[in-house]
């Protein structure tokens, strides 16, 4: 394993052993070094304005009066960061009080990005809470949206609906269940489906909280994979021919990453295709080939793994589109003759 950096030295002894050599097989070893120095205290933050709560520009016109200095981000025209000494300061304001700045780092907001969801289409979030992604699509849509926001753990649910709440999204439906049921009851209804999944959180790790990454092992990345695997299947047979998916983690795990995808693919054939992100992202370059000496059954090289870098966190972002029916005998939503997308 290459050793890190002394001056992050702390870190390395700190996190997991184990993690830290499949760490070095997974990153580019002339970005290995940056990637561990990433497991300390961030250097900036993230966050969008909410025009659901507040027109954008006198957001950022308080934000600005108050004394920060927020950064616009090239790709995204409501997001900025700010230096992390700066947060305390942000969250003092009336603007974060009353929902108007979401705070959000930046790689989580390139799933609903990717999605690229149009405002009469019906919106799927396959695994929702705390809601981040979700406040963000309803905030790229609009009030009139039609999304459905599904989460299976009562805590996590609950803290789902109050962060709708308060980011003025309320009209958005929530669903008490597991996302692996959607199909029985919307087989193939949705134009677009959101799955940012459960993972291991690798790419959360802070060295200065152990909490972080006291359960991390080996074990849970098979157990997460195996519950990624049966979200994404879900996922598929929710989405209507036609639509778009996105599938998302903050991992680095290859198993719960490119794996995932690639048993996905052959699972569905000819009914699911891998798809060019429409947005480009500095912190992005192409998946891993293979893992442990085997190579993928297919080419994953439109999917993106962001690594981090202080501002980004890590995060593994693709886009699938469906060219055919994946479920026998489903009825058709109300109103549609095929399951082509409307344009």
């Amino acid at each position: 394993m290459q050793a890190p950096l002394p001056r992050f030295s702390f870190y390395a002894a700190v996190l997991p052993e184990r993690f830290l050599e499949r760490l070095a097989r997974i990153v580019p070893s002339d970005r290995f070094d940056a990637v561990v120095a990433t497991f300390g205290p961030p250097r900036r933050i993230g966050f969008r304005l909410n025009p659901l709560r507040a027109v954008p520009g006198e957001t950022l016109a308080a934000l600005r009066a108050a004394g920060l200095d927020p950064q616009p981000v090239d790709w995204y025209a409501e997001a900025f960061t700010l230096d992390a000494s700066e947060r305390a300061a942000l969250m003092a304001t009336v603007a974060y009080a009353t929902g108007a700045v979401y705070l959000q780092n930046l790689s989580s907001m390139v799933p609903p990005l990717a999605l690229a969801a149009e405002p009469d289409d019906q919106v799927l979030d396959l695994a929702a809470a705390p809601g981040s992604k979700t406040t963000q699509l309803a905030a790229l849509l609009g009030s009139d949206a039609d999304i459905a926001a599904v989460e299976v753990v009562r805590d996590r649910f609950f803290r789902l609906r109050a962060n709708l709440d308060a980011a003025g999204a309320s009209f958005v439906k929530t669903y008490l269940q597991d996302g692996t049921n959607v199909p029985r009851y919307r087989p193939e209804h949705f134009d677009r489906v959101l799955l940012d999944a459960p993972c291991s959180t690798e790419g959360r790790f802070r060295a200065d909280e152990p909490e972080t990454f006291a359960y991390w092992s080996e074990r849970k990345i098979r157990e997460m994979q195996r519950r990624q695997t049966a979200l994404l299947a879900a996922a598929v047979d929710s989405l209507a021919v036609g639509g778009t998916l996105v599938y998302a983690t903050c991992s680095f795990a290859p198993e719960e990453n490119e794996m995932v995808l690639d048993r996905t693919l052959t699972r569905f054939g000819d009914a699911l295709h891998l798809e060019p992100l429409p947005l480009d992202v500095p912190a992005a370059q192409p998946p891993l080939g293979g893992w442990n000496d085997e190579p993928f059954a297919h080419d994953l090289s439109h999917a993106r793994r962001l690594l981090p870098d202080g501002t980004y966190e890590a995060f593994f972002v693709a886009r699938l589109h469906k060219t055919e029916s994946t479920v026998d005998d489903t009825p058709r939503r109300p109103g549609r003759t095929s399951r082509t997308r409307r344009r």
